[in-house]
């Protein structure tokens, strides 16, 4: 049997009941809890001074009213953080100081701007596409000014795209573009699980490090923990590839957690990449049953905007890097076979104050003429969201909902549905894909722009998540 094979196969023996509750997941949640209870108990303690505690209480919550009304954070986060305090004063005030002091991300958020700041001009814009753009007057162009607020995102015109309406499509086209590798493998996903997905992926990665190919796989942390035996990354390495957790669990209780690494990227040899909200696990590509027939989308993209996602990556890569590096901009000399029309690849980060994946959602909303048709697993709307899809709706945009008719989040579901009357009420279609769960991230608009990418219709992902997605305009791929 192959080696790479026998890799693919190993799983840690099965664990009795003494090695769960001392398993890495158990640890670090009752470590977790601890820190939880000891900030109730406090809480428990001053209310022993009841009449004292009580004039303190309602005064407090008076203030922090006043505080959170005056706060520049967004509406819907107000009104949680006043429904909190009202609740639990103290211990709300504790959690709101907390999050908002962003204990553990000020180094990720100062390393983030650096590299951002390092590499903003990487990828100059070809000033014959902006005039284009301008001349043209869709408003790709100042969105494109817009979002280079928040990194080096240049609109591109010689690039091909791929669109695929399944990730089995998807996980075809990958297979054969990873065996053509002859540079460099880039791989960054949210998930990575261990079947049959994955292992035909890492038996090519395997050959392709062997060969002298630079391969450098990065997950969220969250999977040592939920997808992977912890510190897979170490058995990655024996095989001569090069990969990492992106913030990794660890026992402390942090807002650090809220910001997990939500992107899918593959980069090869910097001609081809892929993007959408596939990641690597059977389920993904209906390899296996999960919550009925699983409905996902993705990009190859070949030519130019490769460039980008070149950089998003390294720039991702070298956030837990001592000593930065960067491969040297350079044109590939990859000449796509059929280019058409316009693309723009971006990320959203999570701690640089911009909204990006928000504002480039409304963005097509506002200016929409005849629809927008939307594809999204999830569907909690803040104020200015939840306004944009209902003014579109209301002046005569088609505006279509697709989300999944078998959820697989419980509560998720129950919020996506709170929003369905008032969404209905100004005219918007809401529709569930019965066969199963829609996992895609699609906006299109007009038959001439769309996104397809990994960014939600949700709290977290609008806010918390490191993500990213590509902008098409006039693309072949929409016809």
């Amino acid at each position: 049997m192959e080696q790479a094979e026998v890799f693919r196969l190993a799983k840690p023996k099965k664990k009795g009941l003494a090695a769960l509750l001392f398993s890495r997941f158990i640890v670090i949640a009752a470590l977790i809890l601890l820190q939880v209870a000891m900030v109730a108990a406090v809480y428990i303690w001053l209310s022993q001074y009841k009449t004292v505690y009580t004039v303190f209480v309602v005064l407090f919550t008076l203030l922090m009213i006043v505080y959170l009304f005056n706060s520049p954070m967004d509406s819907s986060a107000k009104l949680t953080w006043m429904f909190i305090i009202a609740i639990v004063p103290i211990v709300g005030a504790v959690f709101l100081y907390f999050t908002q002091a962003n204990n553990g991300n000020r180094r990720l958020k100062e390393k983030e701007a650096a590299l951002i700041e390092q590499t903003t001009d990487a990828i100059p814009q070809d000033p014959r596409v902006m005039k284009e753009l301008e001349e043209d007057g869709s408003g790709l162009d100042d969105l494109s000014v817009y979002l280079q607020r928040s990194g080096c995102f240049p609109v591109y015109d010689n690039t091909e795209v791929q669109y695929f309406s399944l990730g089995e499509y998807k996980f075809a086209a990958m297979l054969e573009e990873l065996r053509k590798a002859e540079k460099y493998i880039f791989m960054e996903y949210f998930i990575i699980e261990e079947g049959y997905m994955w292992g035909e992926i890492l038996k090519i990665l395997v050959e392709k490090a062997k060969a002298g190919v630079d391969v450098r796989v990065m997950y969220d942390g969250m999977c040592e923990i939920s997808t992977l035996p912890a510190d897979y990354w170490k058995l990655l390495e024996k095989e001569g590839i090069r990969a990492k957790a992106f913030s990794p669990i660890v026992p402390v209780l942090s807002s650090h957690y809220n910001y997990r690494d939500h992107r899918k990227i593959l980069v090869i040899d910097g001609k081809v990449a892929f993007n959408g909200g596939v990641n690597l696990a059977d389920e993904y590509i209906n390899r296996i049953e999960r919550f009925g027939h699983w409905k996902d989308t993705a990009l190859m993209i070949k030519g130019e905007a490769v460039q980008t996602f070149t950089l998003m990556f390294q720039q991702m890569w070298n956030i837990t890097e001592a000593e930065p590096s960067f491969l040297p901009a350079e044109e590939t000399g990859y000449v796509p076979e059929s280019p058409s029309g316009y693309v723009m690849p971006y990320s959203d980060y999570p701690l640089d104050g911009e909204r990006a994946g928000e504002s480039v959602y409304m963005d097509i909303l506002y200016r929409a003429t005849d629809y927008v048709h939307i594809m999204t697993p999830y569907l909690i709307l803040d104020g200015e969201l939840e306004t944009a899809l209902q003014y579109a709706a209301k002046r005569g945009v088609d505006v279509k909902l697709i989300l999944p008719g078998i959820p697989d989040k419980k509560v998720a579901y129950a919020l996506a549905k709170s929003h369905y009357a008032e969404l209905m009420r100004a005219g918007v279609k809401v529709y569930e894909y019965t066969p199963g769960f829609v996992h895609a991230k699609v906006f299109v608009s007009d038959d001439k722009k769309a996104v397809v990418g990994t960014i939600n219709l949700d709290y977290r992902s609008l806010y918390h998540h490191f993500e990213c997605a590509t902008y098409l305009y006039k693309t072949a791929c929409m016809r």
